[in-house]
C-alpha cells in the first residue's frame, strides 16, 4: 500500500500538532507515495534496525523515537545518525516517527503502561490547555443538519468518548444585500428576515482549517457568519502523563518488585518508602521528571518514569514514591502499540516487530 495510508492511519490516532516544540515526529526519511511492502517497529531506529529492516524485506520503519532531532548540516556518515540516513536512502527504506504526539494522546505510550501495570480509571495527568476552540455558526433552519454532519464530518463535535455534539438556538436572521452581492435568499436594497438556527461545537484546536473548509463548502450563504473562539477549558484526553488505580491495594516494596518484573526492568532506582499502602500509581514514559508535581497534587502513591537526575529525587519528600525504570524500559512496549494500531486497521499488511534491543544502556 502506499505509505500515505500508512501514516494518515498513525496521524489519526496521534496528530502531529500534539507533538512538543522540541520534537521531530512525522515522515523522517521517505516519500508518501512510495509503494510499501511491510513494515518494521522498533523503539529507536539505529543502524542495526535499518540492517533488520534489509534482511526481513521492509521497506518502511516505524519508530518511536525520531532518528534526527535537529537539522543536519551534513550527512556524511560521521555519526549513527548520519549512517542510518544515508543506508535508509541508499536502499529506499521510509523512516517514520511518533514520538511525543504518542505519549499525549489517551489512548497512547502511557495507557499501554497503565495496562501492562493493570491500571484502572485512568486519567491524564497533565491534561492540555488551550487545545479546544468553539465554532458558532448561523444558517437557515433547512440546512441547519446537512451543515451539522459536515463539520462533524470534519472533527468538529467531539467530546470525550462523545461526538457529534451540539448547541442548537433557533431565532430569526437579518440582512439586507448590497449591490454586487448574490444572495441565496432575499433581495438587492431590501433587508430580509428569516428563520435561523445558531450551531455550536467545540473541536480541538488543530483541526481548524479543515473545519472551516467543511463550513464554506456546505453554507448555502455567500457571506458565512461564524465566530471561532478559543476556549480555558483543559483537553481531558490530551497531555502528559497517566493517572490511575490498582484493583487491590498493595505494600510499596511489594509494588515496585511488581513493577520491575512487568516492565523487564534491570533495576529501579527509587526514593524512600513512606510506609503506606499503594492505590494510585501515576506513570509517564520517557524522561518525566517534570510530571513530579503534578503527580503529587493528583494523589499518587507512586510515579512511574524515567531520567530523573540525583537532585531531583529530594524533591519527592516523603510524599511519593518515585520510581525511576529506566527510558528504554519505560518505553518499550510502545513498539506493541505501534503493532495494534495498525494490524487492526490493516489486517492483512505485513508488520514485523524488531527483535533488537536498542537500549544504550547496560547494567552490571
Amino acid at each position: 500500500m502506499k505509505l500515505k495510508a500508512i501514516t494518515d492511519h498513525l496521524e489519526s490516532i496521534a496528530p502531529l500538532a500534539y507533538q512538543e516544540s522540541y520534537d521531530n515526529a512525522g515522515l523522517i526519511c521517505g516519500n508518501h507515495d512510495m509503494e510499501i511492502n511491510a513494515a518494521l517497529i522498533c523503539l529507536d531506529s539505529t543502524e542495526a534496525v535499518i540492517d533488520e529492516a534489509i534482511a526481513n524485506g521492509c521497506n518502511l520503519v516505524i519508530a518511536h523515537h525520531p532518528i534526527v532531532f535537529s537539522g543536519l548540516k551534513k550527512i556524511n556518515g560521521s555519526n549513527y545518525i548520519e549512517r542510518v540516513i544515508i543506508k535508509a536512502i541508499q536502499n529506499n527504506i521510509a523512516i517514520y516517527s511518533a514520538h511525543t504526539n504518542l505519549d499525549n494522546v489517551y489512548n497512547g505510550v502511557n495507557a499501554k503502561i497503565a495496562e501492562k501495570l493493570g491500571l484502572i480509571n485512568c486519567k491524564v495527568l497533565a491534561p492540555q490547555k488551550n487545545g479546544i476552540k468553539k465554532l458558532i455558526t448561523y444558517c437557515p433552519e433547512d440546512r441547519a443538519e446537512s451543515i451539522r454532519l459536515a463539520l462533524f464530518a470534519a472533527g468538529a463535535g467531539s467530546i470525550g468518548n462523545y461526538d457529534e455534539c451540539s448547541f442548537n438556538t433557533f431565532g430569526t436572521g437579518t440582512f439586507r444585500a448590497g449591490v454586487g452581492a448574490n444572495p441565496f435568499v432575499g433581495e438587492i436594497g431590501k433587508q430580509f428576515q428569516g428563520k435561523e438556527v445558531k450551531i455550536e461545537c467545540v473541536f480541538e484546536a488543530f483541526a481548524e482549517s479543515d473545519i472551516l473548509k467543511a463550513l464554506f463548502a456546505v453554507h448555502p450563504y455567500e457571506e458565512v457568519a461564524y465566530d471561532v473562539i478559543t476556549l480555558t477549558n483543559n483537553n481531558n484526553r490530551i497531555g502528559a502523563g497517566l493517572v490511575g488505580e490498582i484493583s487491590t491495594e498493595m505494600d510499596e516494596l511489594g509494588f515496585l518488585k511488581h513493577l520491575k518484573q512487568v516492565m523487564k526492568a534491570d533495576s529501579v532506582r527509587y526514593t524512600a518508602l513512606t510506609n503506606k499502602k499503594v492505590k494510585k500509581i501515576a506513570v509517564c514514559g520517557g524522561s518525566g521528571s517534570f510530571l513530579l508535581q503534578n503527580a503529587i497534587r493528583a494523589g499518587a502513591d507512586i510515579f512511574v518514569s524515567a531520567d530523573f537526575k540525583y537532585h531531583q529525587f529530594f524533591d519527592a519528600e516523603n510524599r511519593i514514591v518515585i520510581a525511576d525504570i529506566g527510558h528504554y524500559e519505560s518505553e518499550q512496549y510502545t513498539s506493541e502499540l505501534f503493532y495494534e494500531i495498525l494490524k487492526k486497521k490493516f489486517n492483512t499488511f505485513a508488520l514485523h516487530l524488531s527483535k533488537i534491543n536498542t537500549n544504550p544502556i547496560k547494567y552490571l
